[in-house]
């Protein structure tokens, strides 16, 4: 139940040593080192933080090891980043897409169940981002990463540029709702 000094000072020590490699490995690899832009970026910064919760409560802490798992964490993330700018199949296999699940009021019931969410997910996201009324409502997008982007306006402007929804599985069918209107 008790932690001798020594054990504390040890604790200290990794932790110190961590933070600094965790600081110089982000210098490095710039600030995609724990942005969510893809799954893969997350899945990366949820190992990052394992790893320096591993080493830095680890009843002796293998400071070597942590800062070589790192060092592999984020070298992975940089490799990666570079062969999904070279080349675009991988980007296609690494990475969902972003779905349309919703238009104005109206839920997209065949995307929504192919991002896996419920339309109580979907009522909660809508709550999150502060909309107060389906009209408000533009779109709403599940992003690469698991997030729910919630396109909504409280103003005149009704639509939405064309390129923020490049790529975006069933965009189309927002500029045809556009169309009809």
């Amino acid at each position: 139940m008790m932690t001798g000094w020594p054990q504390v000072a040890l604790i200290a020590l990794s932790a110190t040593g961590m933070y600094i490699t965790v600081i110089l490995l982000t210098r490095l690899a710039g600030v995609r080192s724990f942005s969510k832009m893809s799954g893969f970026d997350f899945a990366v910064t949820v190992a990052i933080g394992s790893v320096l919760a591993s080493v830095i409560m680890s009843k002796d802490p293998p400071l070597a090891s942590g800062i070589a798992a790192l060092v592999s964490l984020f070298g992975l993330q940089i490799g990666m980043a570079v062969l999904r700018s070279r080349f675009p199949g991988l980007q296609t296999m690494a990475d969902n897409k972003p779905r349309l699940i919703m238009i104005g009021g109206e839920v997209q019931h065949d995307q929504l169940k192919k991002a896996k969410m419920t339309e109580s997910d979907l009522w909660g996201k809508l709550r999150e981002s502060n909309a107060f009324q389906f009209s408000q409502v533009l779109a709403v997008i599940a992003e690469t990463t698991g997030d729910v982007c919630v396109l909504h306006t409280d103003g005149e402007d009704r639509r939405i540029e064309p390129e923020l929804l490049k790529d975006v599985i069933g965009g189309e069918r927002y500029a045809r709702s556009l169309a009809r209107t």
